[in-house]
């Protein structure tokens, strides 16, 4: 029972939502782009359905980075492990005060920006952390999962390095159990080519990582039954072949039952165009056919590089009421 337990704690976690529990709604955490010092910050929006969006602070960042850069861009949210609270973890950057993006990739920061809240409603002020190593020109998109085999948290980011002259991004990982001290960084992921931008989910013991290729402007999807194993690439996803995407970010809209698949979604950055994010539905995640649906309907435009999370019915009534009310905080 104990292994049972522990099993499914760990793929709630993975999933950002516990399939089990009552799914209320929807969190999206977000940046809006460079052109305002605000805007390279990070913005909540609430959906019940996970397609029609609404943002809360009236339209305005919800957290404010008052450290490193002063700005924050591709922001990402994990539930903590005993459900106890949440982590929400974002790119030491801001391009608007300083749009030179050759020194965003090689001479930028080493840390990540973290906040946490036992209850979203309630944050801590923001800190840095270092995480990446030493001759790191940037740490760009963190991300993280639960490792439930090594009870601990991996954190990745993309990094260029000088010991190989900031030749190519690779994506880079730390573990941590508090995100405030990490272990010593590692190369996760090594390709011929730069890749950034990876995500990573789990559906019932299987992990789904999908990453960007950078030589070819195209999101690649890779399966493995472990975080640290050996990873496959899916062939047959069907969203191989397009171009100009990236920051990809899934979640489960429709948890499974009677022995059917969960309904995810993924969504990709159409950077290339400006768009913001475009939406894609499979009812099979592990067939890697995604097809295209109906715009999600946002609160302003573009929608960048962000995270969804599932929220449980009270979480959800708990942060509209905490918006309407102006009572949102963050600690100084």
């Amino acid at each position: 029972m104990k292994k049972y337990v522990v099993a499914l704690l760990a793929y709630c976690i993975a999933v950002t939502a516990c399939a089990s529990d009552d799914v209320g709604g929807y969190l999206f955490v977000t940046f809006r782009g460079a052109a305002t010092p605000m805007t390279e910050q990070v913005y909540f929006m609430v959906s019940e359905n996970g397609q029609r969006w609404e943002a809360l602070n009236n339209k305005e960042p919800v957290l404010v980075s008052t450290v490193g850069e002063k700005g924050v861009r591709d922001p990402y949210i994990i539930r903590s492990a005993d459900g106890d609270g949440f982590y929400l973890i974002a790119t030491d950057l801001s391009i608007h005060h300083n749009p030179d993006w050759t020194r965003a990739q090689t001479a930028a920061s080493q840390s990540i920006v973290v906040w946490e809240s036992k209850d979203l409603v309630n944050w801590s002020a923001p800190r840095l952390v270092k995480v990446a190593p030493d001759d790191a020109g940037c740490t760009w998109a963190p991300e993280a999962i639960y490792d439930s085999e090594n009870d601990r948290y991996m954190v990745f980011w993309a990094s260029k390095t000088g010991r190989d002259n900031y030749s190519k991004h690779r994506i880079w990982a730390a573990h941590t159990q508090d995100f405030k001290s990490f272990s010593e960084p590692f190369v996760y992921i090594e390709k011929p080519h730069t890749v950034i931008d990876t995500t990573i989910v789990n559906e019932e013991g299987t992990f789904y990582r999908f990453s960007k290729d950078e030589a070819e402007k195209t999101i690649t999807m890779e399966r493995s039954e472990h975080l640290m194993g050996e990873w496959d690439l899916m062939e047959d996803f069907s969203l191989a072949s397009l171009t100009g995407y990236e920051g990809p970010a899934s979640f489960v809209l429709k948890s499974h039952e009677d022995g059917e698949p969960s309904h995810w979604s993924l969504l990709l950055d159409f950077y290339s165009k400006g768009e913001g994010y475009q939406a894609y539905e499979t009812d099979n995640l592990s067939s890697g056919d995604f097809k295209a649906v109906e715009a999600m309907k946002f609160p302003f435009h573009p929608v960048r590089h962000g995270t969804v999370l599932s929220l449980s019915t009270a979480e959800f009534q708990r942060l509209n009421a905490a918006d309407k009310t102006g009572s949102i905080t963050v600690s100084d």
